[in-house]
């Protein structure tokens, strides 16, 4: 399964930067690729740190036939903690594309997220219980941000059920959190020092 490669998961985002002159949007884009790196490396709790986060973020979630509104931040940390988990913070992204503003970053692309079989099993989807999965989606994401370059929540949401698949992983192509924190640490950048929304 070469094909997923957890260091590669941001590579539109990393792209992007490269190419990304306007102060404010290399500031949210740098923030985007540090939060998802952190997701996936199961360090959830320094999503939230004051410079990343505002104190009361909100979540909506339109996937797997399901909609879900999260709110506050312990209600956020307990998602992220259960995805922690059950390894359902290791996903990888295709196809990613992104546009930016002084106030949101949009992405659209294919969301190939690890779930453990009996998860999804739980929920009536027809896979093994005893495998672990890649449920890929088709997904669009709105991240806004505040006046000071904090993420305000996340909105995601499955644009097309046609294209979701339940992949089953071989025992040897699953990847723990400790092995994603593992190879992720090298690419997880601080904040830039400089933040143009509060200068």
């Amino acid at each position: 399964m070469t094909r997923f490669d957890i260091t590669q998961t941001n590579r539109a985002v990393e792209r992007l930067i490269e190419t990304t002159d306007n102060p404010r949007h290399l500031y949210l884009l740098h923030a985007y690729n540090r939060h998802r790196y952190l997701e996936m490396a199961g360090r959830y709790e320094e999503i939230f740190a004051p410079d990343m986060t505002v104190e009361k973020p909100v979540y909506h979630f339109n996937m797997l036939g399901k909609c879900l509104t999260v709110e506050g931040a312990q209600a956020v940390k307990s998602l992220y903690s259960a995805w922690a988990d059950t390894a359902q913070c290791i996903f990888y992204a295709d196809d990613e594309k992104l546009a930016i503003s002084d106030t949101m970053i949009v992405s659209t692309s294919f969301i190939y997220q690890q779930t453990p079989g009996v998860v999804l099993a739980a929920e009536g989807a027809p896979v093994d219980p005893n495998a672990t999965y890649l449920v890929k989606t088709a997904e669009h994401m709105i991240w806004p941000y505040d006046d000071r370059g904090r993420l305000v929540g996340e909105d995601v949401w499955e644009y097309d059920e046609t294209a979701r698949e339940f992949i089953e992983l071989d025992p040897i192509d699953v990847l723990t959190v400790q092995q994603s924190a593992k190879l992720l640490d090298p690419l997880i950048k601080p904040l830039p020092a400089d933040n143009p929304f509060i200068r």
